[in-house]
């Protein structure tokens, strides 16, 4: 049985992330921490908990969290996270982060897009990107790992295979994303605020979102070309899902079933990325670890669309999914 413990269980992820571990067959969570004060139990927090879920949250140190579980999700917030993270590893348990903090390729990067002087400058470009997808091999014998952003997931799966096939122009895509307010956390924002999101939609962070270098620096490891693109999030009135269309421009006139036939070859085997036929909508993959994936072909241009839920696929499920491979189970336990 491989023992989990959550820092930082109170957001939506980490909720996520439990309940997916309750109804695993070979991991058990055994540490939940916060900074509240007293030992309250998760189930005060998260009151779908009740009576699955007999933990209190503990405020630990890094160190007791490290000798306590197999395996640590951390979902800590961006620049907190490689702080901490460290410790924990010494400690002797492995980590799947949640932040930020070990996507990027470079500390210089890292500052120009996060404003901060990065912690643990020596692991970024070392730690293994947690898509299992593009990266199983590697992740076998990880002791860190960086689970993807959810943006990101629903645009590197589909762009990766065009890209590595060279039959798309590197320097003329643009990825369109919808996204539910869960993506935006728990935390409480004028912005994810009922009267103000609900029945709006609006575009934000405006070619400056995080994840666009985490989608060109992850491609180029795996594609071994780095694309140069244009991504515009836009918050859904939705609880959860993302919806991304994205346009590319073939290097040469290509059909429809010719890019199909790339994503096919691309996914076959693979149990979480659907290549399907019609157009995928976000309540196909919600409360699922699948990201389906399309492709039409209109004057010209390739669209790929793609939908995840921003919740499982997108942050906990993907987790849970590195934990599988990192620890030789079944890479669906916990997920089907």
């Amino acid at each position: 049985m491989i023992t989990v413990a959550i820092l930082g269980a109170t957001g939506y992820t980490a909720l996520e992330a439990i309940k997916i571990l309750l109804r695993h067959p070979q991991a058990k969570v055994v540490a939940v921490t916060s900074r509240q004060e007293g030992r309250p139990p998760i189930a005060s927090v998260h009151p779908s908990l009740v009576g699955r879920l007999d933990l209190p949250l503990e405020d630990l140190t890094p160190e007791e969290v490290g000798t306590r579980a197999d395996c640590v999700f951390g979902c800590l917030p961006h620049c907190a996270s490689a702080e901490i993270l460290p410790r924990v590893l010494a400690a002797g348990a492995r980590v799947v982060d949640f932040s930020a903090d070990y996507r990027l390729d470079d500390a210089d990067t890292y500052r120009e897009w996060y404003g901060h002087e990065h912690p643990d400058p020596g692991r970024l470009g070392a730690t293994v990107y947690g898509l299992p997808e593009l990266f199983r091999r590697q992740l076998a014998d990880a002791t860190l790992v960086a689970n993807p952003g959810c943006y990101a997931t629903s645009a590197i799966l589909p762009l990766a295979p065009l890209l590595r096939s060279g039959l798309c122009e590197l320097d003329d895509i643009i990825v369109d994303s919808k996204s539910g307010v869960s993506g935006a956390g728990r935390q409480p924002k004028l912005t994810t605020h009922f009267p103000e999101c609900n029945e709006s939609m609006s575009a934000y962070n405006v070619g400056r979102h995080r994840h666009t270098p985490e989608i060109e620096q992850v491609i180029a490891r795996h594609a071994q070309v780095r694309p140069h693109l244009i991504f515009t999030p836009q918050l859904a009135p939705m609880d959860r899902g993302i919806l991304s269309t994205i346009y590319v421009k073939p290097k040469r006139p290509i059909g429809e079933a010719d890019v199909m036939q790339v994503l096919r070859e691309a996914y076959a085997g693979e149990r979480f990325v659907r290549v399907v036929d019609h157009l995928p909508g976000t309540k196909d993959t919600v409360d699922s670890n699948f990201c389906d994936i399309t492709a039409r072909v209109v004057r010209g241009r390739v669209l790929l669309i793609s939908c995840l839920d921003n919740l499982v696929k997108g942050a906990a499920g993907a987790a849970v999914q590195n934990l599988n491979v990192m620890f030789g189970l079944p890479e669906t336990a916990g997920l089907l």
